[in-house]
């Protein structure tokens, strides 16, 4: 469904982040990019959902190819036409307005009132707890709670694709695991495909079939999620575990030296 072949990203056409990155998300998968923060991760979904140019950021080379059409630096708009929405990272919402008009602008574009009526039951479905919010002014609402708004914003939008910025950021682990329990929820009764950027590796990786790990913009390792969990570098530099399953120090990982052969 989705193929970014190579591409560059540069900002203010100067500075450069993405350094030849290319990753595929299958139709009906759930894809994780990890790293660490600043690793260009952010900026690899930017580039995707042409969010890019609010930003003065361009991709420079390379091509991202969405159902077989190129979409590289396209409008924003024309994008979110094709069905590929992305779930910013640090919960964007509309703040004075109430939690069921933010889900309804999820809905601008659509113009089949009653299939709208029934996403929003099918989102109330997945966020029960939003139905119960739906007329409290959003900026009000909890940290978690506004990530299941935003999440059931994206679905409102009908999306082919899910491109979700950071969902664990700045919550608690409990709401983490609900958090990755409705994606995961989202993703078996819809089949939508998801590119799931996160630095929470173990959660990711729980729900993810597929993984890549970005590092100063370039990927360095990928392959599929088990595959990832059983990798002694993942384990001990991304998951924080040592090879009997201790868990290392952050001065530890902090410290650790990257394999060379990651670098191939």
């Amino acid at each position: 469904m989705l193929d970014i072949q190579n591409i560059e990203v540069r900002y203010t056409g100067v500075i450069l982040v993405l350094k030849g990155v290319s990753l595929k998300v299958p139709d009906e998968k759930i894809v994780t990019l990890l790293g660490a923060n600043g690793a260009g991760k952010s900026t690899t979904l930017k580039a995707v959902s042409g969010l890019l140019s609010t930003e003065l950021g361009r991709v420079t080379d390379g091509t991202i190819y969405f159902e077989g059409e190129p979409i590289e630096n396209g409008d924003p708009q024309d994008i979110v036409k094709k069905g590929i929405i992305q779930v910013i990272e640090g919960r964007a919402i509309f703040e004075h307005l109430t939690a069921e008009e933010n889900l309804m602008t999820g809905a601008y574009l659509r113009h089949d009132g009653q299939a709208v009526k029934r996403d929003l039951a099918k989102v109330y479905a997945f966020f029960p707890k939003l139905k119960t919010l739906r007329n409290k002014t959003s900026g009000y609402l909890s940290g978690g709670e506004q990530q299941m708004l935003v999440i059931g914003r994206a679905l409102m939008s009908e999306p082919k694709i899910m491109l979700i910025d950071e969902a664990s950021m700045g919550l608690a682990p409990l709401l983490v695991d609900e958090i990755f329990r409705i994606i995961k929820a989202v993703y078996d009764e819809e089949k939508t495909s998801i590119l799931l950027v996160e630095q929470n590796a173990v959660a990711a990786l729980d729900i993810a079939h597929y993984g890549y790990i970005m590092e100063n913009g370039r990927i360095v390792l990928d392959g599929p999620s088990e595959t990832l969990k059983d990798n002694e570098d993942i384990k001990e530099f991304y998951l924080g575990l040592s090879e009997v399953g201790s868990k290392k120090s952050y001065k530890d990982i902090k410290h650790y030296k990257r394999r060379k052969r990651w670098l191939g």
